[in-house]
């Protein structure tokens, strides 16, 4: 079982998260309330969305964690998924979205893949 499994697998156990195909056709979901918080494209990442705010919050933590990709004024990262500890990370990273999604009920914006499938 790769790591994205095993991420997949624990997230659908979450309660507030419901899985299925992201608004870009390419992977699985999760999300709440209607909209998509992580996206797993591959079987060795995830992209999360995390509001801009949180993103400048966490920048200090997340720019040097190497386990983290983030594109310039996006509100969307990506994990990349080689161990357990990597997944650790996605779970954390998820609650804090699911938690600021719950305070300000903000919708994703399209990620990076949607933008490219997009006609």
């Amino acid at each position: 079982m790769t790591a994205a499994q095993r991420a997949m697998t624990e997230l659908g156990t979450w309660p507030n998260l419901v899985s299925g195909p992201p608004r870009c056709s390419v992977g699985h979901a999760f999300g709440c309330a209607g909209h998509d918080l992580v996206h797993f494209h591959s079987d060795d990442c995830a992209d999360l969305y995390l509001s801009s705010p949180v993103v400048q919050r966490l920048l200090p933590q997340l720019s040097h964690n190497s386990a983290i990709r983030m594109r310039p004024d996006s509100s969307w990262i990506t994990v990349l998924l080689d161990c357990d500890t990597d997944v650790h990370l996605l779970l954390s990273l998820v609650s804090v979205a699911l938690k600021e999604h719950d305070a300000h009920n903000c919708p994703s914006p399209p990620c990076d893949w949607e933008r490219a499938v997009s006609p």
